[in-house]
């Protein structure tokens, strides 16, 4: 037995944008329909695909009173996956839980909408073997228990899917809504968890059974950066041998980004603009035909510091980006540059200063050239790759002797702008307050 079915949640059509001023009308008009068309993308692939069932696990709607107009395209969608033979299973979450008002529509006969108690149900009801989708509803916003004790335990010999819209782990970032672990998942025996409320995809457990968000079908902010879509699973149920395969499908319209561009070695304003224009290029190709919104932040110590400190330079810089690129179709809209660069440090004229810094430079081309410092900082370092936490951040691998010695220059550089910062923040604050002493 064969079953396929795409995994999506957070729809949350017709969400509101934010991060777009509303005088870029022919952009915040794209990303008011980006949501819907998100979802059409979702059918779409059902249909193409020609898979056996839609999963979405919650929010499907941005508020508990969604409007008309997001409900009506909902439905429009799920009777596309009814005339195609394609079942939906629907659970509601914490943006849309059953106590919210809902439009007086009829859904198609092959939907499921799933209550306040969880539920099994076979996704073909002929079938006394096929697989079972077992989901549940909040009743209201706010579920701050776990709902798993409410899950009915797995069919036996027979495929079983969860379905639920809660927080996993602990993710950071979101609202602990109906906790629980993944090995409390994991002990239910189900074969797949098709989670929501999180929406950055992630894979929670690549095993039996497996744990998965898809994140949301559209981008809605500049945090929520990157590809955004669903899973599209199929289940390979072989005399009791389950294997199941993944392949996550992007479906946004508008792909919101962020690039960072280091200014250190750029010499002018049409050396900067040029370096500019190829990130964006880069983000165009990776965008794959979507509409773009992207930021920029400006880091880094350089000349050019100085004439992004002027008043109005980092507005013209981005009128200039989108003059360049905000007219294509589709377009790739800058939305906005944050300046955190800082003047060019003369590092030979501060190592003779008969100061502070001038000491702590000394100190650091001492260290420079004593030969077992590399050896001494491995030797340092090795606890902290030992630890399995940190590993998964760090990777498997003690910087060899060159890297170490280029994480001690990177450190000075920290350092040394830090130091001069504090400096400058140091005769400012003397400034002012002489200053005030004269204005009395």
């Amino acid at each position: 037995m064969t079953f396929r079915f795409v995994h999506a949640a957070d729809l949350h059509l017709d969400s509101p944008f934010k991060g777009i001023r509303e005088t870029e009308r022919r952009v915040a008009d794209i990303l008011r329909r980006a949501t819907f068309e998100a979802y059409e993308r979702v059918i779409e692939l059902c249909v193409d695909r020609r898979v056996d069932a839609l999963l979405v696990a919650g929010d499907i709607f941005d508020g508990a009173d969604g409007s008309l107009a997001a409900q009506i395209h909902f439905v429009r969608g799920l009777e596309r996956l009814d005339a195609a033979g394609i079942r939906a299973f629907i659970c509601h979450g914490n943006h849309d839980p059953l106590d919210g008002w809902g439009a007086r529509l009829t859904m198609p006969p092959s939907v499921h909408q799933f209550g306040e108690h969880a539920e099994a149900v076979p996704v073909d009801p002929q079938s006394s073997t096929g697989p079972v989708v077992c989901g549940v509803s909040y009743p209201t916003r706010e579920i701050r228990s776990s709902l798993l004790p409410g899950f009915p335990p797995p069919a036996p010999g027979r495929v079983t899917i969860g379905m639920l819209h809660a927080n996993v782990g602990a993710s950071t970032g979101h609202e602990a809504y109906a906790p629980c672990t993944v090995e409390e998942l994991a002990a239910t025996g189900y074969d797949y968890w098709a989670l929501g409320h999180v929406h950055t995809r992630a894979i929670l457990r690549d095993e039996a059974p497996l744990v998965a968000y898809p994140g949301n079908t559209q981008g809605r902010h500049p945090n929520e950066r990157g590809a955004r879509g669903v899973y599209l699973v199929q289940v390979d149920d072989r005399g009791g041998q389950v294997t199941i395969s993944q392949e996550f499908v992007a479906t946004d319209r508008v792909r919101w980004e962020q690039v960072d561009l280091q200014i250190d070695g750029i010499d002018d304003d049409t050396a900067l603009f040029g370096r500019l224009q190829t990130l964006v290029d880069d983000l165009v190709a990776q965008a794959d035909g979507r509409y773009l919104v992207y930021r920029v932040r400006l880091e880094g110590r350089g000349p050019v510091h100085e004439s992004l400190a002027r008043a109005g330079s980092i507005d013209d810089l981005s009128a200039e980006l989108n003059q360049a690129w905000g007219s294509h179709q589709p377009f790739a809209f800058c939305g906005g540059i944050v300046d955190e660069t800082k003047s060019r440090l003369d590092r030979a004229a501060l190592a003779e200063s008969k100061d502070f810094i001038g000491d702590f430079l000394a100190l650091t081309d001492a260290a420079s050239r004593y030969e077992a410092l590399a050896a001494e900082l491995q030797r340092a370092l090795a606890p902290l790759y030992d630890n399995t936490r940190a590993r998964k951040y760090l990777g498997n691998r003690l910087p060899d002797t060159d890297e170490v010695r280029g994480m001690v220059a990177a450190a000075e550089d920290i350092a040394l702008g830090l130091l001069i910062d504090d400096a400058v923040g140091e005769a400012g604050a003397g400034a002012g307050t002489e200053n005030d002493e004269v204005g009395e």
